[in-house]
């Protein structure tokens, strides 16, 4: 196998890339369901035997659209599978993060073909090379073939404990006056009332807040932590002005959708802007989807113009919707899945504040 070949952007027919991708798209929650479950009973044939299938329709939607990439991650789990269909292997835990880490690798490639943006972040000779030994691995080493696969991709440990969803301590918050700690206390009541519309929402708040302010407080150059604060419990209050049909939607907007969503950073600075003193909250808000490269919204700013909070709260607003993505799909809440996607979007964040961020995690998974 010419791995260098499959893992650099070929010229194909975009129209064939575009039905690839809604295929996976569709089935990739089926995978993350039918793996949830057999986590819960991993000898059932049953189940066993439609994840099979559901691979080997991957591996058959790439072949049909000639793509490459697709037929060299899916074919060696298809093998995988077909090993513990026929008893020859045990499934574990171990086993079900790696093919839920692979297929997002794939959506992830995807989506960055169709974008042509690069692939290099996503480690993808890694993965492939790797999945094609792990095919063939003896059932003693699958597992500890599986860990090492998944740290040389992401980067991380396969296990990593779920983060804590209490309340920074109050050290944490800088010394407020008293009209500002009472501010706060509305944007977190606020931020407590958009939490409550959804069960899925439960101790986001204060993740994302924890989150935040530990990235910051690592950054040699932080921001101002109590703007910061204001920013996490505002930033999404935008999403109550919207239908709740738009913003609770589980699945794909349609482009109406995706327009009315785009207003909701808009909505929840303007709130901000009309208080004295939280200008700079106002700013981390309204540019918290900006990208990098340009291709954020709602300005398309580049790198330089995007406020230093705005891209710390890009980051762990992303990791919470990518964690909660997995809860969709499969009710299989992952740490270690979403900071590997978070470190594969190339271009989407800001590297200074990726990496101070990468050691919030570390610092969680030693301690």
């Amino acid at each position: 196998m010419n791995i260098r070949s499959i893992v650099l952007p070929q010229p194909m027919d975009r129209e064939a890339l575009e039905e690839f991708a809604e295929a996976l798209s569709d089935r990739a929650p089926e995978i993350e369901r039918e793996v949830a479950n057999l986590r819960k009973s991993p000898s059932d044939r049953e189940i066993t035997a439609s994840l099979f299938r559901a691979l080997h329709n991957i591996k058959g939607d790439a072949s049909l659209c000639k793509f490459e990439l697709g037929i060299a991650v899916a074919h060696p789990i298809e093998t995988l599978m077909a090993r513990l269909r026929e008893g020859e292997i045990p499934f574990s835990d171990l086993q079900a993060e790696m093919i839920l880490l692979a297929v997002d690798r794939l959506e992830l490639a995807t989506t960055a073909l169709l974008t042509n943006r690069n692939l290099e972040n996503l480690c993808l000779p890694t993965l492939i090379q790797g999945l094609s030994g792990l095919a063939e691995a003896s059932a003693e080493n699958i597992d500890a073939s599986c860990a090492a696969l998944i740290e040389a991709v992401t980067g991380f440990p396969p296990v990593i404990p779920d983060l804590s969803s209490r309340s920074p301590r109050p050290s944490s918050f800088g010394s407020p006056s008293e009209q500002a700690r009472a501010d706060l206390q509305f944007f977190r009541s606020l931020a407590l009332q958009f939490e409550g519309r959804s069960p899925l929402f439960k101790g986001r708040t204060m993740r994302i807040l924890r989150l935040a302010l530990e990235t910051n407080k690592t950054s040699t150059s932080p921001v101002d932590q109590i703007q910061l604060e204001a920013a996490v419990y505002i930033h999404d209050i935008g999403m109550m002005l919207l239908p709740e049909s738009i913003w609770l939607k589980i699945g794909k907007m349609n482009p109406d959708e995706k327009t009315a969503l785009r207003n909701h950073p808009g909505f929840a600075a303007g709130l901000l802007q009309r208080m004295p003193g939280w200008e700079v909250a106002a700013e981390m808000v309204a540019q918290h989807h900006e990208m990098p490269d340009g291709c954020g919204y709602p300005n398309g700013l580049f790198d330089n113009k995007i406020c230093a909070g705005a891209k710390i709260l890009a980051i762990v607003d992303a990791f919470e919707a990518v964690m909660l993505k997995h809860i969709h799909r499969g009710k299989n809440r992952s740490v270690l899945r979403a900071i590997a996607e978070i470190n594969a979007c190339n271009n989407q964040f800001s590297p200074d504040w990726i990496k101070p961020f990468n050691a919030v995690i570390r610092k969680t998974i030693e301690s």
